[in-house]
């Protein structure tokens, strides 16, 4: 099975990525965006920064978390990376994209062939970038900082190993 996979990841053509995240990071921050929807019902970050040292998310909320809610998003995204669970790859068309998914930030001229990244049965979304291969490998989750204006959250957060 893997001699496929790797066939396939040679054969398919998706579109060209502009930045070599570092994995740890950028598989944490698809737990974030997760663990925001199912706790605000929100959408996946609006703006998003990844880098090794610190990272950032903006998140479109209707009201101000408190400072427990902060802490509560930090314990959940800590639980799932605490899970150990797997983190796979496959290629669909559009037509076969799991329901669910969000393609909205996708760009215009975006591959027939879509990536879609599964963290456990926590998230799926489409994406190109890299990523580790269980949650185990992402280290502790911490919130640095965040700040609230005009419906925007920012999160500011790094990682600890």
């Amino acid at each position: 099975m893997s001699l496929l996979k790797n066939y396939m990841e040679q054969e398919i053509q998706l579109n060209g990525h502009n930045k070599q995240e570092y994995p740890p990071m950028h598989t944490a921050e698809h737990i974030l965006n997760q663990t925001m929807i199912r706790m605000f019902g929100c959408e996946r970050s609006k703006n998003t920064h990844i880098e090794r040292k610190k990272s950032k998310c903006d998140y479109i909320l209707s009201v101000e978390p408190t400072a427990e809610m902060i802490t509560e998003i930090e314990n959940r995204v800590n639980e799932v990376i605490g899970q150990d669970l797997p983190v796979t790859t496959c290629f669909v068309t559009r037509e076969e994209v799991p329901e669910g998914v969000d393609l909205s930030k996708l760009p215009e001229d975006a591959s027939a062939t879509l990536r879609i990244v599964k963290i456990g049965e926590y998230d799926t979304c489409a994406c190109i970038g890299q990523h580790v291969g269980t949650t185990a490998e992402i280290g502790k989750f911490k919130i640095i900082s965040w700040d609230f204006e005009s419906n925007r959250l920012r999160l500011r957060f790094k990682l600890e190993l």
